[in-house]
């Protein structure tokens, strides 16, 4: 039984990693700058990526579009190539999960997990004070029984699609991340908060649990007794203590201009950034289709995962840099 799971997981891992090489040489990524100086957009052959109206956009602008962006993406550039920044720009709504955030948000996760190009995905807000809200109340409080189950479901199947993602992804929370906002944040690999944010998964004291994986992934990440014991309070904790809990990988003093987790999320992006990209993500397989087995497939995984990566041109170049004793150059191959 273990080894035909076995070798239906490693036909799962050949196809994805596959799918990336092919997908390195079928699409064309360009980067879409602004002529008075907005933010960059991801544009594909077959998709382009919404850009945020700032202050220097308006709607006039943008006719094309139906509805306001809620969700950019910016992809670093120079020695930051490889680093791309998905942005939350929902103002009105404290960065609410709407339907059309919902909507747009899965529309740019889709794209990314199929970019070789993307190395590190950061999500970041760009909203002050809030990182996100949680789900939009106003919209669920319209809902009858049935919508609020669609929903959730839609919401939940986004946070899936944020953990799936084959890179590996850092959420910078420098503002209040609350009930699904939260959830958002632990369905990333890694977290960044300033001392001054907000972080809890207050659905209890609305009648309600965390449905969008954050029953699941809290415990997974702080242990089953405490995790219970924040959703059961419906607690809210600070960076500090986010920190202390193993809540958060890195906590800082915010700074002047509101942006001190983000600083540290794209620091520890610059971290990874050198780093064999193909290496990167079958260790992110293990790891996430590790900890969800026995010990016994675990390590049958980790053989699997490992086999995948011998043959690579990175694993070579690895070899011989270190040999050679200088820096390696990765190419994702």
């Amino acid at each position: 039984m273990l080894f035909l799971s076995s070798l239906s997981l490693l036909s799962k891992i050949e196809q994805s990693v596959t799918l990336s090489l092919a997908a390195r040489h079928a699409r064309r990524q360009k980067t879409s700058v602004d002529s008075k100086g907005g933010v960059h957009g991801l544009v594909s052959d077959d998709v382009r990526l919404p850009v945020c109206y700032t202050r220097k956009h308006t709607r006039g602008q943008h006719t094309e579009a139906t509805h306001s962006v809620e969700v950019d993406v910016k992809r670093l550039d120079g020695e930051d190539s490889g680093i791309v920044e998905v942005l939350m720009c929902r103002h009105k709504a404290r960065n609410a999960l709407g339907h059309v955030f919902i909507s747009q948000m899965r529309g740019i996760i889709t794209t990314l997990s199929s970019d070789p190009a993307s190395r590190v995905v950061i999500f970041k807000s760009l909203v002050p004070g809030v990182f996100c809200a949680g789900a939009d109340l106003k919209e669920r409080a319209a809902m009858n029984n049935i919508s609020a189950d669609t929903f959730v479901h839609r919401l939940r199947t986004l946070m899936t699609e944020i953990a799936s993602m084959p890179m590996p992804t850092i959420a910078a929370v420098d503002g209040a991340a609350l009930g699904g906002g939260l959830e958002l944040a632990l369905a990333c690999d890694l977290r960044t908060a300033a001392f001054s944010a907000q972080m809890g998964l207050i659905e209890t004291t609305r009648g309600l649990l965390p449905g969008a994986g954050g029953s699941q992934r809290l415990p997974r990440l702080v242990g089953i007794s405490l995790a219970k014991e924040l959703i059961y309070t419906g607690r809210r904790v600070g960076g500090q203590t986010a920190l202390d809990l193993g809540l958060v990988n890195r906590a800082t003093e915010q700074n002047q201009t509101g942006d001190a987790a983000y600083r540290e999320a794209l620091s520890l992006a610059r971290e990874i950034l050198p780093q064999a990209p193909l290496a990167i993500r079958l260790a992110k397989e293990a790891v996430d289709r590790g900890i969800e087995v026995d010990i016994t497939q675990a390590m049958a995984i980790e053989r699997l995962c490992y086999s995948m990566v011998i043959p690579t041109r990175d694993r070579q170049e690895g070899m011989a840099a270190f040999l050679e004793k200088r820096k390696p150059n990765y190419i994702g191959e």
